[in-house]
């Protein structure tokens, strides 16, 4: 039974994957695709019903056992991460089938869609930096299909500029295993961590800081997050909701697993750099976002600023930080897919993602003015959303630890967040729609599009009202022992 729940986040995607090259109908192709999804769904459900009755599962392929054998391992942090990445799968199948900028579908759409998925789940149930780092490459190349699929200019320079920095960083990942390997003959999370002794740590510096590297490109983080924003906007709603919700989100994951799991003895060196990192993504991201006006290109630089507030909770390394950077990764993917995918329904509605060419959206479609500003002001932080919750942690956790710089940062990206929200809302749902360009229009296939982004802003609400089962759940990860404590006095102190 373990080994089913462990090996299902990359086998079950694996073989939807296969199924839809084999089945020849696009008809049946899509009911393969939506019954995969869904059976990922349910087994991640079932993964984490497991963990949260037993706790750390553990299994050794093929009955090699660690440190020499293939192990996969699923702690409350992988459970939560690969039942959210099945939820942002399931979700942007069903909006493909709306007509608000889907993908094609023709040719190997859907086989690259699951083995991207597959790559992604097995980042997060692997247990040795190896493995860790072949489903990057999996990612890498899936990737690199969906951006290239259709074979246009736009696509074939968005692939490439996606390729040379993301090929660099997994370069630095290789190095970085084959450096750890010749000098403890160990990859094993477990046993890396036994190793990585805290009147040693000078001796790790090199090699934590070549997996700094590649993880940072892997998230976009300052300063190598130019291929994110450059690439991107051209991606169907569907696969770009995909993109941002899940891919940053690994980088971020490997940085949060190192930092807590692998080496938590790590130089402070390396803490203080990640920290100073963190501030310039931050302010970096959140000042492209307001520079811009293709939605696309905004919500882009605010997965790059949102990125450093997860760095800026890396860097503090504490239980309470950590717990507060898993919560809020939680939160980022299902409000920023959901936003993607807002953007998309706009730019159907109201003819173009330029905010310049589009405008009257709030007197058409009020309905839609409301799930926009939903997750909106979560990724601003506005209570009682997820996004509250996950940025009040955090600043607590810089003020108590002393880190009034790096915290007087994160909220200024908060006011500079806001500032480029209102100016998507203003822009699109109450300024009158421009003179001369075809007013807004009704979605011919609507239904999908909204069943997705309310059931994404379901889950946003849900994680600001109830956060305390989700954050004791998270908590075993890290050892923490009473998160929800912190929580209440925290919310006391709000009212």
């Amino acid at each position: 039974m373990i080994s089913l729940l462990l090996t299902a986040p990359f086998l079950l995607p694996l073989a939807t994957a296969l199924l839809t090259v084999l089945v020849p109908s696009g008809g049946a192709r899509k009911g393969v695709a939506f019954g995969g999804a869904l059976a990922s769904l349910l087994v991640a459900a079932c993964l984490v019903a497991e963990v949260a009755s037993e706790g750390v599962l553990r299994v050794a392929i093929g009955g090699w056992e660690a440190p020499f054998g293939i192990e996969l391992v699923a702690d409350a942090l992988s459970a939560a991460m690969v039942l959210i990445t099945a939820l942002v799968a399931l979700l942007a199948l069903l909006f493909q089938e709306s007509d608000a900028d889907p993908a094609e579908t023709s040719g190997y759409f859907h086989p690259l869609f699951f083995v991207l998925i597959a790559g992604v789940g097995g980042t997060f149930v692997t247990g040795d930096l190896f493995n860790l780092y072949v489903w990057f490459e999996v990612m890498l190349l899936s990737a690199l299909g969906l951006l290239a699929f259709g074979g246009r200019v736009r696509n074939l320079d968005a692939t490439v500029k996606y390729f040379v920095l993301n090929a660099t960083g997994t370069l630095a990942f290789l190095f970085a295993v084959a450096f750890l390997y010749a000098a403890t003959g160990q990859l094993n999370f477990a046993a890396l961590a036994e190793a990585s002794r805290p009147d040693d740590a000078a001796r790790w510096l090199p090699f934590v800081s070549l997996l700094l590297v590649a993880f940072l490109v892997k998230a976009g983080a300052f300063p190598v997050f130019s291929w994110l924003p450059a690439s991107y906007p051209v991606l169907p709603a569907p696969v770009l909701a995909l993109f941002a919700g899940l891919l940053t989100k690994v980088g971020v994951y490997a940085l949060l697993r190192t930092a807590a799991h692998v080496f938590p003895t790590a130089p402070v060196i390396f803490f203080e750099i990640l920290g100073w990192l963190s501030v310039f993504t931050m302010i970096v991201g959140a000042l492209g976002a307001i520079y811009h006006y293709d939605v696309r290109r905004i919500l882009a630089f605010h997965i790059v600023s949102q990125v450093g507030y997860m760095l800026f909770g890396i860097a503090l390394h504490t239980q309470g930080a950590q717990v507060a950077t898993a919560f809020y990764v939680l939160h980022h993917i299902a409000a920023k897919s959901n936003l993607f995918l807002l953007a998309a329904v706009v730019a159907r509605t109201a003819g173009s993602y330029d905010l310049r060419r589009i405008g009257g959206l709030y007197a058409a479609r009020p309905g839609l003015a409301l799930l926009f500003l939903v997750s909106a002001l979560s990724m601003v932080g506005v209570p009682p959303l997820s996004g509250f919750w996950a940025k009040l942690m955090l600043l607590r956790e810089g003020i108590a630890e002393g880190r009034y710089v790096w915290t007087a940062a994160a909220l200024l990206t908060g006011f500079l967040t806001l500032f480029s929200m209102m100016k998507i809302w203003f822009a699109a749902f109450l300024e009158a729609h421009p003179a001369g360009v075809d007013a807004p229009k009704p979605l011919a296939r609507a239904t999908p599009a909204y069943a997705a982004i309310a059931c994404f802003a379901t889950v946003t609400i849900a994680l600001g009202l109830f956060p305390e089962p989700v954050l004791e759940f998270l908590a075993r990860a890290f050892g923490a022992s009473d998160p929800t404590e912190a929580l209440a006095s925290l919310a006391e102190g709000a009212r």
